[in-house]
């Protein structure tokens, strides 16, 4: 049995420890936010937060976050930087196809959890690897900007 903290909420499951946390979380807690891209870690489709961190959750064993506060697209906008970055995607309309944006969201949402005034130099590094097929980056940016200026991340 491994215990995660998920969405603020204590869960067990019952799995190897080998599983990628990404298919404890879609396939036995039944929350489909976060996506299957690559299997490797490298198109960011599965990010989700690890005690605050972005991490890629397709190449992620569940044994290896075992007791840690797991946040996934659903429980993002009960944050601050999620709120705020989950409003600024819909003001500035980013999401075309949508499947990457449950990890763009996540990496961008933890980029403003720490810093609320990021570059464009430090934007482009925190949102390296997450790849949009639809190209729409400028949208990502611009957003990530203007949840910057968000009254949520006032004293947050």
């Amino acid at each position: 049995m491994i215990k995660l903290q998920v969405n603020g909420k204590a869960r067990e499951f019952d799995v190897p420890g080998d599983m990628p946390l990404l298919w404890v979380l879609r396939d036995e807690a039944h929350m489909t936010g976060t996506k299957f891209g690559c299997g490797m870690a490298l198109c960011g489709a599965c990010t989700v937060h690890v005690d605050g961190e972005p991490t890629r959750s397709c190449v992620l064993p569940v044994s290896a976050v075992a007791g840690k506060k797991i946040t996934t697209i659903e429980g993002v906008g009960a944050t601050p930087a999620g709120k705020a970055t989950q409003q600024a995607w819909l003001a500035a309309e980013v999401v075309q196809c949508g499947y990457c944006q449950s990890g763009q969201i996540m990496s961008a949402a933890a980029l403003l959890a720490k810093n609320r005034k990021p570059t464009d130099a430090e934007i482009d590094d925190a949102m390296a690897g997450n790849i949009c097929r639809c190209g729409t980056y400028t949208r990502i940016r611009e957003a990530i900007k203007d949840a910057a200026k968000s009254p949520l991340l006032k004293g947050a």
